[in-house]
């Protein structure tokens, strides 16, 4: 696949045509940092079954291969059925099976390929499309192919005419090497001839449950079931070969099975259901979603082509591509994580069930409340927006602390990251109109995060208006993070009613004031007494240290409920573009990130491979330089994405990086979730159509977009001139068109006003 830049392959192939499920390449991001997989997966689905290329690394390598497979790699371990899609740390890749060939099988990957069950493979073989992925395995000349429901994942195996077939299924693998990883698990061979299995990890969420059980399409001629790390004593209903390795249960920390078919006349279908409930779960699961390979690969199709179906794309084919893989990627996250009878396990380790929605779970908050979310809301259903916003409460309902997520899956939480996030993706959605959930509840639940004065420093920051760096980490970043969200808290009770908590909650949004420095221009961290941490580099950057994942520069920028009063405090519009011109313009190359596994995309200090740097571009327009915006984000998107495996700059994480882009494309960013705006940049694709809830449509047209005309000359919206430089919620989906005019120079008059700028809370009249 040719890796050349956007901008060249826009000039190669420029004939537009409408995006569709074929335009999407799960190759994507699976090279460089991006961390995504190729495999299969329904939408929002439970099951992500994927090969993974390197399941056996070390602690410090692991971040490479977060998502099981890179795209550099040349061998396959086998495919396991669970992957976060971009996530910044590794873990599941949960019971990997693998085919094998001969009359001996051994039982360790091996390492090179040929020692072990590991296969070499060429991308030449593989194919990748929404619902399905396929590739030979060249040493044992298996066909594996792969698709996957909400619940299930299906393997269709097709072996060798007259080899002996197999399969090694490894309950040991796992995309990280936590020391004493799998703390137990279990496989049984089932009289009704169901193989089903259990394991509990010690891993990024510690003390997670996971059950499958497995049906096969042709019977068993024989298998063994072993634990490489000393035996544990039989237990459980008789089976035969009791005292060997051909027993009918098997109990362990290091258990894996081969199962043996002969020769086969035809493909094997190995049908494989998960749940974090128990076996039962996993096994009702496995009905629930019934039919062969081809059947629940056609229900899956037809599920992904409904969901790209929320956006329509016309433009030259690379950005066709890059947008709806963009789409795809936003919808793979947050995942079911409830069993088909509603059943889930939350955060207390107990066992609930949801009534009336499905839990779902998969939540990097920190990343995905930034675009992500919004982006949900305006091309996925109310019931799913619902149903997200009901797991977090249930979540929060079930929490020991009783505190909304914060980075969790398959409802355990992780504690990663800073922040309560969960709030302002629970404002935002109610202030657009979903319902479907207690709203007074949410709010107490809001309430109760943003005020538990255990939780990273907010004890401090309660009494003292800013979290002290002499008493907890990465206080400049917790600071200003904990106002945003406090702001959203104010909103949503200012629309319920509630005026002693919005008022409470309004006066906490200003504390952004307490940790910005205006003799240097930057948000910084203070200590318990007051005063600011010293030395100060604007340009450092450490774990642990005063930000987190970044440095003043990306940092300082983070008061999206009110750029007017910091470009105020930054001495005024002037000075704002100036310093944003000063970030975008910085002199890199003394300066040596190597040790910061998370910096990458660097446009000078801006770092678009990061969520915290995401909403800057758009800033020129809170500060009357719409025009600046514009030529920002054709540097960024020239330069961070391309329709090829490393045409991701960053990791994904869970659909934000990609978020960033179906929102830019279509000409719009929601720079402050909450606020119901979105700031206006400029289209990247020809014309775009929103399919809307009741039939509505919301088309965007780039008219005379091209590499020659790359500004705005004007915008309309619904044929009349649109004189500001953001657009409101109800207007898109009310349906309509918003109408961009290109040209080859900047319009500097246009959107210049303070009344014409996206919303600020210290100069909001709207």
């Amino acid at each position: 696949m040719a890796l050349r830049t956007l901008a060249a392959a826009l000039l190669l192939l420029s004939v537009p045509a409408l995006a569709a499920p074929g335009d999407v390449d799960p190759f994507i991001g699976t090279g460089g940092e991006g961390h995504t997989f190729p495999g299969a997966v329904a939408p929002f689905g439970l099951v992500q079954l994927s090969p993974d290329t390197n399941a056996t690394c070390r602690i410090r390598d692991c971040y490479k291969w977060a998502a099981g497979y890179r795209y550099e790699d040349s061998t396959i371990q086998g495919f396991s059925h669970t992957h976060f899609s971009g996530a910044g740390h590794s873990d599941l890749g949960d019971f990997l099976v693998m085919p094998a060939v001969g009359e001996t099988v051994p039982l360790e990957p091996g390492d090179p390929a040929g020692s072990g069950y590991r296969s070499r493979f060429s991308h030449s073989t593989e194919t990748a499309r929404p619902g399905y992925y396929a590739v030979t395995l060249a040493d044992s000349g298996v066909r594996a192919e792969l698709t996957a429901g909400t619940r299930v994942g299906l393997h269709r195996y097709t072996f060798p005419k007259g080899a002996s077939a197999h399969l090694v299924v490894d309950l040991r693998s796992s995309l990280y090497d936590y020391p004493g990883k799998i703390s137990w698990s279990s496989i049984r061979l089932r009289p009704d001839g169901m193989i089903s299995g259990f394991r509990e990890t010690r891993g990024w969420a510690p003390g997670r449950k996971l059950w499958f059980a497995m049906k096969l399409s042709a019977p068993l001629t024989g298998h063994a079931f072993v634990n490489r790390e000393g035996d544990i004593p039989y237990k459980g209903f008789q089976g035969p070969g009791r005292g060997s390795d051909e027993v009918a249960e098997r109990l362990g920390r290091a258990l894996v099975a081969r199962l043996d078919f002969g020769a086969l006349a035809a493909p094997l279908e190995v049908r494989v259901a998960l749940s974090s409930v128990d076996e039962a779960g996993a096994i009702a699961n496995l009905g629930a979603e019934p039919g062969g390979f081809d059947a629940v690969l056609a229900g899956t199709e037809a599920a992904w082509a409904q969901a790209l179906g929320a956006i329509e794309v016309e433009a030259p084919a690379p950005m066709r591509r890059s947008v709806t893989t963009a789409l795809y990627h936003a919808l793979l996250a947050p995942s079911v994580a409830g069993d088909s009878d509603g059943r889930y396990r939350g955060p207390d380790n107990e066992v609930h069930t949801a009534q009336g929605f499905t839990f779902r779970s998969t939540f990097s908050l920190w990343d995905t409340f930034r675009a992500e979310h919004p982006l949900l809301s305006l091309v996925q259903p109310q019931a799913t927006n619902s149903d997200i916003v009901r797991s977090l409460l249930a979540s929060q309902k079930d929490s020991p602390f009783g505190l909304l997520p914060i980075w969790q899956y398959q409802g355990r939480e992780t504690w990663t990251m800073i922040g309560y996030h969960a709030v302002p993706v629970i404002a935002d959605l109610y202030l657009k109109g979903v319902r479907g959930f207690d709203a007074g509840a949410a709010l107490d639940a809001m309430v109760a995060s943003a005020r538990y004065a255990p939780y990273g420093g907010l004890g401090d920051y309660m009494k003292l208006g800013f979290v002290p760096i002499d008493r907890d980490p990465e206080a400049a970043s917790k600071t200003v993070e904990y106002a945003y969200d406090d702001w959203t808290i104010a909103r949503m009770a200012r629309v319920l009613g509630k005026a002693e908590i919005a008022a409470e909650f309004e006066k906490r949004a200003g504390s952004w004031r307490n940790t910005f420095d205006a003799k240097t221009g930057f948000v910084r961290a203070r200590k318990a007494d007051g005063t600011y941490r010293t030395p100060f580099d604007p340009t450092a950057i450490n774990y642990g240290s005063d930000y987190t994942e970044g440095n003043a520069w990306q940092y300082s920028w983070f008061v999206p409920q009110d750029q007017a009063g910091l470009f105020a405090a930054m001495g005024g519009d002037r000075a704002a573009i100036a310093k944003l011109d000063a970030m975008f313009d910085f002199d890199n190359s003394k300066l040596d990130y190597s040790h910061a596994e998370d910096i990458a995309g660097l446009i000078g200090q801006y770092i678009h491979g990061n969520e915290p740097s995401h909403h800057v571009a758009y800033l020129y327009d809170l500060a009357g330089a719409p025009w600046r915006t514009q030529a920002r984000l054709r540097q960024i998107v020239e330069s961070q994405y391309k329709p090829s495996p490393d045409g991701l700059s960053g990791n994904d994480d869970l659909g934000q990086m990609s978020a960033w882009l179906v929102f830019t494309a279509l000409g719009f960013y929601p720079v402050t979730p909450g606020s119901l705006e979105y700031a206006i940049g400029r289209p990247f694709v020809d014309r775009a159509t929103l399919n809307l809830p009741g039939g509505k449509r919301f088309t965007i047209v780039a008219e005379g977009l091209g590499p020659a005309n790359p500004y705005v000359g004007k915008v309309l919206l619904n044929g009349r001139p649109l004189p500001r430089s953001f657009i409101r919620h109800d207007e898109i989906v009310a349906g309509g068109e918003l109408r961009f005019v290109m040209q080859a120079r900047p319009n500097k008059a246009w959107a210049t006003a303070q009344k014409d700028r996206p919303y600020s809370s210290s100069t909001a009249a709207r």
